[in-house]
């Protein structure tokens, strides 16, 4: 009778502040508070994620994969820098186009655990 099992679900709970530093996530929103201004690269560095490691990154992903598919897709991604800070403003059309691009190296469309740990820490 034991129905309250969520699958995956649970590592969710787990908050980005348990992995990147609440001041760091800050400043990383502050920089790109301007539509048109987000860079990915600049972003990871800024909030610390592109010197975590592997597995850290492996879990940030997790907590950024809303619908756990195991992929980023492009309506999860235009809410990205909402799942560091609540409130924070949504990607624009070109920088979700961007972000998929950048990192989508199989041209499927959505951002894979892989590709997604190949462009944090690369």
């Amino acid at each position: 009778m034991d129905r309250q099992r969520k699958p995956r679900k649970q590592r969710t709970n787990m908050s980005l502040t348990s992995i990147l530093s609440a001041e760091a996530i800050e400043n990383a929103i502050k920089d790109c508070q301007a539509p048109d201004t987000f860079c990915y690269k600049k972003f990871f560095k800024l909030c610390g994620l592109s010197s975590k490691t592997p597995q850290e990154v492996k879990n940030v992903f997790q907590m950024l994969d809303d619908d756990n598919s195991g992929y980023i897709e492009e309506s999860e991604l235009k809410f990205f820098l909402q799942r560091f800070v609540p409130g924070a403003r949504t990607l624009t059309d070109a920088e979700t186009k961007s972000f998929i691009s950048a990192a989508d190296d199989d041209s499927d469309g959505k951002i894979g655990v892989e590709e997604f740990q190949t462009m944090v820490l690369s």
